[in-house]
C-alpha cells in the first residue's frame, strides 16, 4: 500500500489561520470564486425545484440537463483560450450550425447517394464526423490567420463570420432541414441508445475515484520533490472525499432514470426479457455526450495547464507585448487558439445535431451568447490573461440551469433572454470587483 509522502519542513499558509473556514478553504486551495459558483448553483437548484413545484431536482430532469449542457460546455472549453487571449468569437453558433448542416448533408446524401455507400453504412457515420471536423478546423483556421496576420480586430472578424456561416448554413441545403441522420451518429446525441447503461455508469466512475485519488498523491509527491508547502493530510483527505462523493452522486442520478416504459417494453420483447407487474427499470446511465464534454473538459484541461501551448496563450493574455518579446510566435499561437476553437464546434455541432437527428437552420442560434456567458460566469476574465477550463464548465452548467429552471416554471421566451443578459452584465461586474480587489 502506497504511503503518502511526509510533510515538507515547509509550512503551508493554512497553519497560522485560526478562522476554521478560512483555515479549510487555505489547506484544501479551493478556489474560492469557483465555490462561491457551486454556491449559486445550488441556490438556483433549490430556486427551481421550488417554484417548479418539485419537477427541478429529480433523475430526469438532472439527467436531461447534462446533455443539453454539452454541447455548450463542449464550446466553452475554447472559448476560454480565446477570450485569455484578449480576443473574442461571435462566430461560434454559427459555425456549429454550418458544420452541423455539412455534417447532415454528408451522411444523407453524399456518401450513401452521390458516393455510393448506402445508408447505413459503417463508414458513414465516422467520416461525416471528420469532414465536419476538418471543415470547423478549417473556418477557425481562416478565421485565425485574419486576425493573426492581417490585424482585424477578433470583434470585427468573428462578427462577419457570424453572419457569413449562418448564410452559409442556409446555402448548403436552401434552407431545407437535413433528417434523419445515421443511426450510429445518433448515439453521440444521447437518449436511451446513445447512454453507457448502469454497469458501465459505475465503471467509469470507479475509475474516476481512483483518478481523483491518485491525481492528488501525484500531486502531493510532485510538492515533496520540489520543497513546496504541502496540503496537510485531512486537507487531501477532505477533498478526496469530496471529488469521490460528487462523481458518485453523479452516477447515482444518471442512474436513477430509467427508459421510458413503452421503449423498455418494446426491448424486453425483442429480447425475450419478461416484463415484470411494475414495468421493467433500466437505467440511462451516463449520456454519451455528458461523457464527450467531460472528455474534452479533462484533454483542454491538460492543454492549458500542462503544456507550452498553454503557458503561451496565458502570458499572451497576461501581457501580448512580453510575450512577443519573450520569442513566442503570438500569431501562429492566434491561428491554433481558433483552429481548436473551430474543432470544438464541429463536436458541438456533433452533439446537438445528433442529438435532434436533423440538421436545421436554427441550429446554433444564439449559442454564442451562452457560450460567451458561460465563460465569464466561470471566472474568465474579459481582461485577459485570467481563466480556467473547470470555472468555465461550471459556468456552462450555471447558464442551462437557468435556462431549463425557467422553461419548467413556463417563462416566456422573451424574458429568458432578459435574466440572461442581466446575469452575463452582473458576472463581468463581479469579475471587475474581483480584479480591483486583486491590484
Amino acid at each position: 500500500m502506497a504511503v503518502l509522502p511526509a510533510t515538507s519542513n515547509i509550512s503551508h499558509p493554512s497553519r497560522n489561520v485560526q478562522n476554521p473556514l478560512q483555515r479549510f478553504l487555505l489547506a484544501t486551495e479551493i478556489d474560492t470564486r469557483l465555490l462561491g459558483m457551486v454556491g449559486a448553483l445550488a441556490i438556483i437548484w433549490i430556486g427551481f425545484h421550488i417554484f417548479s413545484g418539485g419537477l427541478f431536482l429529480t433523475p430526469r430532469n438532472l439527467w436531461n440537463l447534462s446533455v443539453q449542457t454539452a454541447s455548450v460546455a463542449v464550446m466553452v472549453t475554447g472559448m476560454v483560450l480565446v477570450i485569455v487571449t484578449r480576443n473574442i468569437d461571435l462566430s461560434v453558433g454559427s459555425i456549429l450550425g454550418v458544420v452541423g448542416m455539412i455534417m447532415g448533408v454528408t451522411q444523407t446524401q453524399l456518401l450513401p447517394i452521390n458516393l455510393g455507400l448506402g445508408l447505413g453504412h459503417p463508414m458513414i457515420w465516422s467520416l461525416s464526423l471528420a469532414i465536419g471536423l476538418a471543415c470547423g478546423v478549417g473556418i477557425g483556421a481562416v478565421q485565425g490567420a485574419i486576425i493573426a496576420y492581417l490585424r482585424v480586430p477578433a470583434f470585427i472578424v468573428t462578427l462577419g463570420g457570424y453572419l457569413v456561416w449562418r448564410g452559409a448554413a442556409w446555402w448548403v441545403t436552401a434552407g431545407r432541414t437535413v433528417a434523419p441522420m445515421d443511426s450510429t451518429f445518433q448515439l453521440i446525441g444521447g437518449g436511451p441508445s446513445g447512454s453507457v447503461g448502469a454497469f458501465w455508469s459505475w465503471v467509469i466512475g470507479l475509475a474516476a475515484c481512483a483518478a481523483i485519488v491518485g491525481g492528488l498523491y501525484l500531486g502531493r509527491r510532485q510538492r515533496h520533490r520540489f520543497q513546496f508547502p504541502q496540503r496537510p493530510i485531512w486537507a487531501e483527505v477532505a477533498l478526496a472525499v469530496i471529488g469521490c462523493g460528487l462523481t458518485i452522486g453523479a452516477v447515482l442520478v444518471a442512474n436513477g432514470y430509467p427508459w421510458p416504459t413503452r421503449i423498455a417494453a418494446n426491448y424486453a420483447q425483442a429480447n425475450g426479457i419478461t416484463v415484470p407487474e411494475g414495468g421493467l427499470f433500466i437505467s440511462h446511465g451516463i449520456a454519451i455526450p455528458v461523457l464527450i464534454a467531460l472528455g474534452v473538459g479533462v484533454v483542454m484541461t491538460f492543454l492549458a495547464t500542462r503544456t507550452r501551448f498553454g503557458r503561451y496563450v496565458y502570458a499572451m493574455g497576461g501581457n501580448p507585448e512580453a510575450a512577443e518579446l519573450a520569442g513566442i510566435n503570438t500569431r501562429w499561437v492566434t491561428v491554433k487558439i481558433f483552429m481548436l476553437m473551430g474543432g470544438l464546434c464541429a463536436i458541438a455541432a456533433a452533439i446537438s445535431s445528433a442529438r435532434l437527428n436533423a440538421a436545421t437552420n436554427a441550429l446554433g442560434t444564439l449559442d454564442e451568447l451562452y457560450v460567451i456567458a458561460a465563460a465569464v460566469i466561470g471566472g474568465t476574465s474579459l481582461a485577459g490573461g485570467v481563466g480556467t477550463i473547470a470555472g468555465a464548465l461550471l459556468g456552462a452548467l450555471v447558464m442551462q440551469s437557468l435556462q431549463s429552471g425557467m422553461v419548467l416554471m413556463g417563462m416566456d421566451s422573451p424574458l429568458q433572454s432578459i435574466v440572461v443578459g442581466i446575469v452575463l452584465v452582473f458576472a463581468v461586474w463581479l469579475d471587475t470587483l474581483y480584479r480591483q480587489n486583486k491590484l
